[in-house]
């Protein structure tokens, strides 16, 4: 049986005005950037290395002007020293291109 994810099927999934993204992080990477949709995770690259959770802390910096938010209101849920992680965005200003399409459909409660 697979474990449960709070984002079922899709990548990101909202909890009031909260955004839950997966992500699969690739560090040591030639450039930062947002990849593409990988099941159900969104593929981050960041230049930094993944020493001691250096490169999920650089993505955390990288990805808040992206979300119109402080660093602050990003939160690691896990996968800290892991390719394999969950954020929590508080109350994002915006949205990057990828989320455009998804995030107008219902969500279906």
């Amino acid at each position: 049986m697979r474990p449960s994810n709070s984002t079922g099927d899709c990548f990101f999934a909202w909890e009031g005005d909260v955004l839950v993204v997966n992500i699969l992080g690739k560090p040591s990477a030639a450039r930062d950037a947002i990849g593409k949709v990988k099941g159900t995770q969104l593929k981050v690259s960041v230049t930094a290395a993944p020493v001691a959770g250096k490169a999920t802390d650089h993505m955390v910096r990288f990805l808040a002007p992206l979300f119109g938010v402080a660093t602050s209101n990003i939160e690691v849920v896990f996968g800290r020293e892991n390719v394999n992680k969950q954020l929590r965005i508080k109350a994002p200003k915006k949205l990057p291109a990828v989320f455009a399409q998804l995030s107008m459909l219902p969500d279906g409660n």
